[in-house]
């Protein structure tokens, strides 16, 4: 019900008027004049009907939550007391309204003000005033003057339309409980807690109470501290933000999915050149047969014979256009009986509602049924041997066969069964042989508000007569449905997709035989917008083109293969060709994107089985040998080389760390903050010149800032001097990033056998603009083993976990760091399915640096534990561990770490071993770390895994030394084992198209 606020008009022309007035306690309603006209009255809420014109239940929408302020009656209305409103007078010279005088002087009493007389008619309804924060009471004063406008009531609602009542009539309640609250607070600072009272209609003052003071907490000398608080985020960017990362960390892992597209070369042309126009056309696949109907165009293509239409046909030629608003609108193949006749007879559905039959063989049309619809045909079905159409009006015709008849439907002469559905339903699927829809929320512009569990899934038994619609929900609030499939291997399951990435799964065998959602899971960070069960992957497509498959057994669910489909645009559609196994011997799966293209899959990801079998053979066509690398990570904290005196762990640091193993050959450097990042005048001067102008034997540029240079000058010399004469290094890799600085040295021996040599940067800082957080990566490849080296800066900050994760997410998923492979062959270096420009492409990656990763526990325990060696009782409380452990999207579980033996290397005082003495008191953590990744675990072993106590910095050094096992294929045996392994395939590919076969036999799809 709506209030309408009066015009405002001068008094002497406000005509004598009564309103009703309702009681706040009892609810009940009364006229102060009989003869009195109230416009509202009889436009109350009529209830809702269950059934709409069609005869189709319609599910009530979920309650509302009810408003916190305020005191509703059974109408929906809400009292406001005098003592809530403000009351306004006229200005003489303005029509604008004005606070009296007296406002300047406002009363602070927490009582309610006594009514104010006055007389009958003398001012208008009252408006509300313009909405401003009053200032805080300072003091309490127990009356206040009748013309004194309350500091602590909000603005009134806008008065009814109808006759005005005395004000000194009007109903009063309690308190609000913002004036409640701000009594509180104003008793917090004043000697005595203040008594709340109110008038009641007698003139007597009614005490509320007083609020207790807040409790307290003695503590007393040497008892253990309270853990300290986390403050909240200031503004509600810095919460969306977390709530993205949240998000992010939810998704199921991809390190170690495959990013190969599996193509298929069943078809003798290809299908590269038909033109599929987005969201207007609909499209239909039988074997090599291809339709594809837009606008008035039906294009019918066959595969084996052409890439070109075997048939264009255009309905106006054929005199189809003199139907009112004939328009291709969906396409399916007509079930038949007769082998030779299956994926031969297309039905056509259309804007006006006619539905015509197409055999595709000769390009003529055999059946006809004009405006059987008379609405847009949206959706058409393929049930056993039944058709089910479906339009906008949510009419539903089924056509099936007599029971006892062993003849096919057909268009013409079959009479359908009408089902009324609900309207507009913009997802519909048979599903289990029902029919599952869905629609947008009406009045939410596409999406349910967050206090329901939307959207609302209705399903339908549309082959059992007099069956009525059940409406469902999922268990939490989800965007609107845009897919839906049943897996193979979970036939009592259906799997929807949703907006916002979410998939939600629903149980079909219950107990009152009512689907039910069991659980939803989070699988995109953007929408679902396609999704089809295939053998025992969930194929789902999102708005970046790339098509995911989930094994959703594993819990969490884990991402096997994930594959650019359609150029970085949407997949609007993904389909099974349920006769592609009897016509072409392949289980084949088509998507259709907003690049408009039709693209063909192969449904049982062959190529990934043979390079499963494949891998598990390797021994039998590759040789093996080991090489030795020390990785060694430092935060310098902007110290010079000449800084490394005084002490001999100063002097000798960088000896002791290259002689800390025997004979390496890769030796990779990666500092952090090598120059103060605080000084802006240095980061720009390294943002403008760092990382340009490398000499081709890569050594570093004169132009880059002079604390680059003297590193580099200081560790070649290092180098030189630790290691003997007659075993030369080169320098491989040199880069700098805003503080960050890798350089890489491999032996001259071993330098012939480098190849595919690539080095770059990806910035983290500021949203990926700024590189004062990020990572340099570097990558080689030796014989046919594929290496990749980062070094890199995380976000800072005890509690920004997140951020450190997202840095690490961004790194590691990065789609085009290097450039991709140019080996004419498949690139037998890399893993799954990579061409080398990611770094998960790799086959050993190496993370180090001061990855920032904390203790979540006080200091005082920390260095506690530290001084009694009893470092184990700190690695529950290391970040880093408990999201590896316990994170099940981070992305770092693949990755592994070697035992920490040593102390925590964060936060010291320079030229000390004392931790941070300063203001802060930060907690000593372990940031610095060495972690490491390989398809097969057991080509990398740690050799050692310390620190040093070079102290010219906040943070001490680290080492880690590897011994790794590189592989040298072997041509000619891997092409006779691959050969072997395919022919494998082909046996263990039959026993899979059968069990689909069944499948599909058993869901009545075929």
């Amino acid at each position: 019900m709506f209030r309408q606020t009066l015009p405002f008009r001068p008094r002497s022309s406000l005509p004598k008027m009564q309103i009703r007035t309702e009681d706040p306690v009892t609810h009940t309603q009364s006229n102060s004049s009989d003869s009195s006209y109230d416009p509202f009255e009889g436009s109350g809420d009529t209830s809702d009907s269950s059934i709409d014109s069609d005869g189709t239940e319609i599910a009530d929408p979920p309650p509302l939550p009810t408003r916190r302020n305020g005191l509703p009656n059974s109408n929906g209305h809400v009292y406001v007391s005098h003592s809530e409103s403000e009351l306004l007078t006229e200005s003489p010279s303005s029509s604008a309204p004005y606070r009296n005088s007296s406002e300047t002087n406002v009363s602070t009493d927490h009582a309610f003000s006594p009514p104010v007389q006055h007389p009958r008619h003398s001012m208008p309804p009252p408006r509300p005033p313009p909405r401003h924060k009053p200032a805080q009471p300072s003091k309490l004063v127990v009356n206040s003057p009748p013309s004194s406008i309350s500091a602590l009531s909000p603005p009134p609602l806008p008065a009814r339309k109808g006759p005005a009542t005395p004000i000194d009539e009007l109903p009063r309640r309690p308190p609000t409980r913002a004036s409640s609250m701000l009594d509180s607070e104003t008793s917090f600072h004043s000697p005595s807690p203040p008594i709340h009272t109110s008038v009641t209609s007698n003139g007597e003052r009614k005490t509320f109470g007083s609020h207790p003071p807040p409790p307290t907490r003695t503590i007393g000398l040497g008892d253990k501290l309270p853990p300290p608080r986390r403050n909240a985020p200031s503004d509600s960017s810095g919460e969306s933000e977390e709530e993205d990362l949240k998000k992010v960390e939810l998704l199921p892992d991809t390190s170690r999915s495959s990013r190969r597209p599996p193509t298929i070369d069943c078809h003798n042309y290809s299908e590269f050149n038909i033109h599929v126009p987005a969201y207007t056309s609909a499209v239909a696949a039988s074997g090599h047969t291809v339709a594809v109907g837009h606008h008035h165009h039906l294009k019918i293509y066959d595969l084996s014979v052409s890439e070109a239409p075997v048939w264009n046909i255009d309905t106006r030629e054929a005199g189809l256009d003199k139907l009112n608003g004939f328009k291709i609108t969906a396409l399916e193949f007509r079930p038949v009986r007769d082998v030779k006749d299956r994926g031969c007879l297309l039905w056509v559905g259309t804007k006006d509602g006619t539905l015509l039959e197409l055999d595709v063989r000769t390009g003529c049309f055999v059946g006809w049924k004009a405006s059987v619809h008379a609405h847009t045909v949206t959706h058409m079905f393929r049930h056993a041997r039944a058709m089910v159409t479906l339009d906008d009006t949510g009419k539903v015709l089924v056509f099936a066969p007599e029971n006892d008849s062993a003849d096919d439907i057909h268009l013409t002469y079959t009479q359908p069964r009408v089902v009324r559905i609900a309207d507009k339903q913009e997802f519909a699927k048979m599903l289990g042989g029902q029919l599952w829809t869905s629609t947008r929320d009406p009045g939410g512009g596409g999406t349910v508000a967050s206090t329901s569990r939307g959207p609302i899934v209705r399903v339908y038994d549309v082959f059992s007569p007099g069956s009525t619609g059940r409406s469902l929900l999922p268990t939490e609030h989800l965007g609107a449905v845009t897919a839906g499939t049943i897996l193979p291997i979970q036939p009592d399951k259906v799997y929807l997709g949703h907006e916002g990435g979410s998939i939600s799964i629903w149980a079909l065998h219950t107990k009152d035989g009512v689907p039910m959602c069991e659980e939803v899971v989070k699988v995109s960070s953007s929408d679902i917008l396609s999704l089809e069960g295939v053998n025992d992957r969930l194929w789902a497509g999102g708005r970046t083109g790339m098509i995911s498959a989930y094994d959703v057994v594993h819990r969490p669910w884990v991402v096997t293969n994930c594959w650019q489909a359609h150029t970085k645009l949407p997949v609007l559609r993904l389909s099974v060709d349920t006769w592609s196994i009897e016509k072409l011997g392949r289980l084949t799966v088509f998507s259709v994107g907003r690049d408009e293209k039709l693209r063909f899959w192969d449904g049982l990801l062959g190529t990934e089985w043979v390079d499963h079998e494949l891998m598990k053979r390797e021994t039998e066509f590759s040789k093996f040998r080991d090489i030795n690398v020390l990785i060694v990570s430092w935060n310098l904290d902007s110290a010079k080389p000449d800084a490394l005196n005084g002490c001999a762990e100063n002097i000798n640091f960088i000896h002791d760390a290259l002689a800390s193993v025997e004979d390496p050959d890769v030796i990779a450097f990666g500092f952090q903050e090598l120059i103060d990042l605080e000084s802006r005048k240095m980061a720009a001067k390294t943002v403008l010149l760092g990382g340009k102008n490398k000499n081709a034997d890569g050594a570093i540029s004169q132009k880059v800032t002079t604390s680059y240079k003297k590193w580099y000058d200081r560790l070649v010399l290092a180098v030189k001097m630790a290691m003997p004469p007659d075993v030369p290094y080169t320098v491989v890799h040199t880069e700098n990033l805003v503080g960050l600085f890798s350089c890489i040295f491999v032996k001259n021996t071993e330098r012939i056998s480098l190849k595919q040599v690539a080095i770059a940067t990806i910035k983290r800082g500021m949203g990926g603009r700024y590189g004062n957080k990020g990572g340099i990566v570097a990558r080689f490849v030796i014989d046919d083993t594929s290496i990749c080296f980062i070094n890199c800066h995380l976000a800072a900050g005890q509690h920004h976990v997140r951020q450190r994760n997202a840095d690490v997410t961004a790194m590691l998923e990065e789609k085009s760091v290097f450039p991709e492979s140019d080996a004419i062959e498949e690139p037998l270096a890399y893993v799954n399915g990579g061409d080398g420009s990611m770094v998960l492409d790799h086959e050993m990656v190496f993370l180090n640096g001061d990855m920032n990763y904390r203790i979540d526990q006080r200091r005082e325990p920390v260095i506690s534990a530290v001084k009694a060696g009893e470092l184990e009782s700190l690695f529950i409380h290391d970040q880093l561990n408990k999201e590896m452990k316990f994170n099940r999207g981070f992305r770092l579980r693949s990755f592994q770490e070697g035992p920490i033996t040593f102390a925590p290397t964060y936060k010291y005082d320079r030229r000390s071993s004392e931790y941070d003495t300063s203001e802060k008191a930060r907690v000593p953590a372990w940031c610095d770390r060495v972690l490491w990744r390989s398809r097969d675990p057991s080509r990398v072993h740690q050799l050692h895994y310390k620190r040093y106590e070079a102290n010219v910095s906040d943070h001490r050094p680290i080492s880690a030394a590897f011994r790794m096992t590189v592989k040298s294929v072997q041509h000619e045996a891997r092409a006779r084992i691959k050969a072997e392994v395919e022919a494998a395939w082909k046996h263990h590919e039959q026993s899979l198209l059968q069990a689909a076969h069944q499948f599909f036999i058993d869901q009545a799809m075929i």
